[in-house]
């Protein structure tokens, strides 16, 4: 339980925490979707059709490419994982690829 509280503490500093230690509807980079047009629940569902399979990890971040707003997700899928980038203004597929060797 002392873990969970920590987490949005965590989040806040722009700590990367692991997917599995994330309560319900957190993420990292939360603090910069003030400045997203689109919700990560829409942008979860896009990703999701642009490559279906288990979302693993999902952050927001400041990366070059479409409006500089990304939601990253990684998603599993037939034992492989990918990286899916949506834009954050407009809902855009930035970014549908296997992850490499060393991943973000």
């Amino acid at each position: 339980m002392k873990s969970l509280l920590l987490i949005p503490l965590l989040v806040a500093l722009g700590v990367a925490v692991p997917a599995t230690a994330k309560t319900s509807g957190a993420y990292a980079g939360e603090a910069l979707a003030a400045g997203a047009k689109v919700t990560i629940a829409q942008a979860q569902s896009v990703a999701l059709k642009a490559r279906p399979g288990k979302v693993t990890d999902r952050e927001l971040e400041k990366e070059a490419g479409g409006s500089g707003l990304r939601y990253s997700f990684d998603i599993k899928t037939h034992g492989k994982t990918y990286e899916v980038g949506v834009d954050a203004q407009t809902g855009q597929v930035l970014e549908n690829k296997a992850e490499g060797k060393n991943p973000d």
